[in-house]
């Protein structure tokens, strides 16, 4: 179980960075519907915040 969190808060903390990238328009690649729209940037925030929730989960736990 300590793996799967392990997994899915890593996609899910770099996933949201991607977002966060597009939304606020640093990032252009790949070129998406989500360049430079600020929700996806809100989005992004809360997937980030949901990863690092799952990772430090995971690190109390040990």
């Amino acid at each position: 179980m300590k793996l799967l969190f392990r997994i899915v808060g890593m996609a899910a903390l770099m996933i949201g960075l991607l977002w966060i990238g597009q939304g606020t328009g640093l990032v252009t690649w790949p070129a998406s519907f989500m360049v430079a729209q600020k929700q996806w940037a809100l989005w992004g925030l809360l997937l980030a915040a949901l990863g690092v929730v799952l990772l430090l989960r995971v690190a109390r736990r040990r």
